[in-house]
């Protein structure tokens, strides 16, 4: 029996799946989180599309290996769905954004999207906290001391005050991912029940907190975020993204501070 053939069928086209957001993540290469995390945030979200691409990093987190990604990052951004505009471009990783600058990091994206709105997890930490109004931030990070130092430099020159740090020490980006979402609650906790601190920040797209920020929240009475917690927050709202989303705590439902 023959095949017949039937061309130039009749169809319509709509907005596609991004029809009223394209967001665009670079994620390392080593990162076993952020991608999990965001599937959380974005499910359900009608018109908001996210794509990615990776960039190579060292498993080992020191202040050289981050400030080395730093050339590659206009690469990995010009793969990121390159027929089409993007409503903003994540960059995912917190402490490269701090050895770097928030300003070289866009300035890197920029030479493959121009004029795009660029956010970074600290950038977005910063963000949240203005939305959330909070002034002393509790930091839990991964990170060894010399990361650790970075960290503490660059939060409180934006004029925010840590009474309390608090890290785990783990310098390998690969086990990192691995420390159990237990963990990561009973410190944040540790360090949130202490009456100097208006929130609690975890440090580090490899940390899983986004499914527990909520109940963490409740327990302490308090406001907490992370990196790839709030850096989806601040994307969605870049984006003119302002649905308020539950299960996910009060960031959620904040809309960004007025500047």
């Amino acid at each position: 029996m023959s095949t017949e053939y039937r061309g130039g069928l009749p169809f319509r086209m709509d907005g596609g799946i991004g029809a009223r957001a394209r967001i665009g993540l670079v994620v390392l290469a080593t990162d076993q989180t952020i991608e999990h995390e965001w599937r959380r945030v974005f499910h359900g979200l009608e018109g908001v599309a996210l794509y990615e691409s990776r960039i190579w990093n060292d498993a080992r987190i020191t202040p050289e290996t981050l400030a080395a990604m730093e050339d590659d990052i206009a690469a990995a951004t010009r793969l990121i769905l390159p027929v089409l505009p993007l409503s903003v471009v994540a960059f995912g990783c917190t402490s490269a954004a701090m050895v770097l600058g928030e300003e070289r990091i866009a300035a890197r994206v920029h030479e493959a999207r121009p004029g795009v709105p660029v956010t970074t997890p600290i950038g977005a930490a910063f963000a949240a906290f203005e939305a959330l109004g909070a002034r002393r931030i509790a930091v839990l990070t991964p990170y060894g001391r010399a990361v650790n130092e970075v960290v503490r430099r660059y939060v409180e020159a934006r004029g925010f005050e840590i009474p309390l740090f608090g890290s785990f020490e783990e310098e390998d980006d690969a086990r990192v991912a691995r420390i159990e979402p237990a963990s990561v609650r009973a410190a944040a906790l540790e360090l949130g029940r202490d009456p100097r601190v208006d929130l609690v920040f975890v440090s580090c797209t490899s940390l899983r907190l986004v499914e527990a920020a909520e109940a963490i929240e409740a327990e302490l009475g308090k406001p907490v975020t992370s990196s790839n917690h709030a850096m989806a927050w601040h994307a969605l709202r870049l984006s003119g993204i302002t649905d308020p989303l539950p299960g996910l705590g009060r960031l959620f439902h904040r809309p960004l501070a007025a500047r």
